[in-house]
């Protein structure tokens, strides 16, 4: 991650694999992969012989299973595991998952990644039927659907209780002799299945880690499907007709890793060509390049080959450093980015730099780095971001659940270039975002969720309606027409801001 988008909380990481001999150390070494998603606690879960056994806790991969011990305990050929972010429920053990449910007709374990907009009225509406939740995470709210419902077969009563889900989601069950992947009808947390060379089968959030398993790529799970994989193999369905593929484009900005591909496209890949357009759309006549360590250096060197200027190394950044986001004050952020970046003098006195960052949040780490780079001796500063201003909150999944600390959603982009210090600063297009990544070309955004940048939600917020019209500015209120360029598809409900407007 860069500095910057440090200070926002990623959603989660989910990893299962079914039919290898040691399925929790390979689980294990998957969700090591998906470390950078999640770094608050993780779990796993295996599947002895029908036999479900846990364990969970918070932190690192590496505390949580610091004792060889726990990997050994969890034995069998099956096994998901989790890594997670809080985006809904607070950050206790309660919260870490999967969660394991015993039932009399057998065990389940279920994981999530994403966040559910529908989530605080199913759960009142569960609690009133009398349903007993054992944490505050919006994933527990599904296996309550499933275990009411009335249709007749197991998978029945998932695909209606997925029908009743909304929001973004990638799901993982365990169950006694399956384990079952499902995602939402619009795509927007990735989800792939792979298989290792002994055949068995993976899935997991990103592709580098069906790479560090060994496993090859069979495809990636679509909007709205769910696939089931057992000892005959997998099947995949499809649980509704009302999709529309828009993948959240954070995945793609810096989210994923650079070695994951998402529906074939390589993430440092489109981030080097965001780069390059980012050189096109904003030129500056300058001496070198540098990116902000780490997801920033593909679209650095992408702009620095388009540029023809030198890409250097005039950032540092200290590996071992407490994450800035964590500070509770402002004067702890800052020390913590003054402890965690580094320039280096050699390389930029004297010189006019272009900084490749991948956005900018509130504004303190941007602010800060320019200061750092004039105080190594830098002539000039010239901010370039490779993508369009973060305007607006997320609800599918990442933590920016208000508007009221992004720096872009209250001032104008001469403002915020004042507010750093830099003596230039320009962002990615839209255009040139939707087309670097280059998805989809007959989906809405190119197959993108863009909605942070321009309040364009491709579903119904249901519960977070009136937090999304609270957080706008009056001038955003004027312009509410223009946010509900396509309808929501889940179960084919119309939706429009100006209803919400009217019901505030």
């Amino acid at each position: 991650m860069s500095a910057e988008l440090e200070e926002i909380h990623e959603e989660c990481g989910v990893f299962g694999v079914w039919g290898h001999p040691d399925a929790a150390r390979l689980t294990y070494f998957g969700l090591h992969a998906l470390q950078h998603r999640g770094q608050e606690g993780a779990g796993i879960v295996s599947n002895d012989n029908g036999h479900l056994i846990g364990h969970r806790g918070l932190g690192l991969l590496t505390q949580v299973f610091g004792d060889e011990r726990e990997i050994t305990r969890l034995a069998g050929d099956k096994a998901i595991g989790h890594v997670r972010y809080a985006t809904a429920g607070s950050g206790s053990t309660d919260n870490i998952q999967p969660f394991i449910f015993r039932f009399h007709d057998g065990d389940m374990a279920l994981c999530h990644n994403g966040n559910l907009t529908n989530c605080r009225t199913l759960r009142r509406h569960l609690e009133d039927e009398g349903a007993i939740f054992h944490s505050n995470s919006d994933t527990e709210v599904l296996m309550h659907l499933i275990r009411r419902s009335d249709q007749p077969t197991f998978m029945d009563k998932l695909k209606e209780s997925l029908r009743k889900v909304h929001g973004g989601f990638a799901y993982l069950l365990m169950t006694e002799d399956a384990m079952i992947g499902a995602l939402d009808p619009n795509g927007f947390r990735p989800l792939s299945l792979g298989r290792m060379k002994n055949g068995a089968y993976v899935l997991a959030s990103e592709t580098c880690a069906l790479d560090i398993v060994g496993a090859e790529l069979v495809r990636d799970i679509r909007p709205g499907e769910v696939i089931v994989i057992n000892d005959d193999g997998y099947t995949i369905d499809t649980y509704t007709d009302h999709t529309q593929l828009s993948i959240c484009s954070m995945e793609f900005i810096y989210f994923a890793r650079p070695d994951s591909n998402i529906y074939g496209v390589n993430v440092h890949s489109a981030r080097k060509r965001m780069g390059a357009r980012l050189a096109q759309e904003s030129p500056v006549d300058a001496d070198m390049v540098i990116g902000v360590p780490n997801s920033s250096l593909s679209a650095a060197s992408g702009y620095a080959e388009e540029a023809g200027l030198p890409n250097e190394m005039g950032l540092i950044k200290n590996q071992y450093v407490a994450r800035t986001f964590i500070q509770p004050t402002q004067e702890l952020r800052e020390q913590g980015v003054r402890m965690k970046l580094s320039a280096v003098r050699g390389v930029v006195k004297g010189k006019r730099v272009v900084v490749i960052d991948d956005s900018i949040v509130r504004g303190t780490t941007s602010k800060r780095i320019v200061q750092l780079l004039k105080e190594a001796g830098a002539a000039e500063v010239h901010m370039r971001i490779s993508s369009p201003p973060l305007k607006y909150p997320c609800f599918y999944g990442i933590d920016i659940s208000t508007t009221k600390e992004l720096i872009a959603g209250k001032k104008s982009v001469e403002e915020i270039r004042e507010y750093i210090g830099a003596d230039s600063l320009s962002f990615l297009s839209l255009d040139g975002l939707v087309e670097c990544i280059g998805l989809h070309e007959d989906a809405p955004y190119g197959g993108l969720c863009v909605a942070y940048f321009n309040g364009d939600y491709p579903t119904a917020l249901e519960d977070y309606e009136q937090d999304f019209l609270k957080s706008l500015t009056p001038e955003d209120r004027k312009r509410l027409p223009e946010f509900a360029l396509y309808k929501s598809k889940y179960e084919g409900n119309e939706y429009s801001y100006q209803k919400a407007e009217a019901k505030a």
